[in-house]
């Protein structure tokens, strides 16, 4: 009777036990992509800018001694450094070899915002 009672514990045990795969039950969220085709200035650069670049003490005015005198609170100031003979722009954030890694400090901007940045800057920077 011992016998029977311990397989029938097995059995219920075994039975109540199952092999679900880890990515069946807690699957990867869905890959983020990052839409490059229309980029426009006020809807995604300011916005990369005002959150990376025009933090205190930094392109917020053309007088701060970090600022390098540039403003990135205005178009005119960012269009000048996007379409500089030496890509200041592109090459800065970037991090790129005889460029200052920006933002100054802190990582590196997403491969996302490098992304929309590059693309607005290749197709001209217009105040779009």
């Amino acid at each position: 009777m011992k016998k029977l009672i311990l397989i029938a514990c097995i059995a219920l045990v075994a039975a109540g036990c199952y092999n679900d795969k880890g990515d069946k039950l807690y699957p990867a969220p869905a890959s983020v992509t990052c839409d490059t085709t229309v980029v426009t200035f006020a809807k995604d650069i300011q916005p990369i800018l005002t959150a990376s670049c025009n933090i205190s003490g930094c392109h917020n005015t053309a007088g701060a001694p970090s600022s390098g005198g540039y403003d990135f609170t205005s178009y005119s100031a960012v269009h000048t450094v996007a379409v500089s003979p030496d890509n200041m722009l592109l090459g800065d954030i970037n991090w790129e070899s005889g460029h200052s890694p920006m933002p100054k400090g802190l990582p590196k901007l997403p491969q996302c915002d490098i992304d929309k940045i590059t693309r607005w800057v290749n197709l001209g920077a217009l105040n779009n």
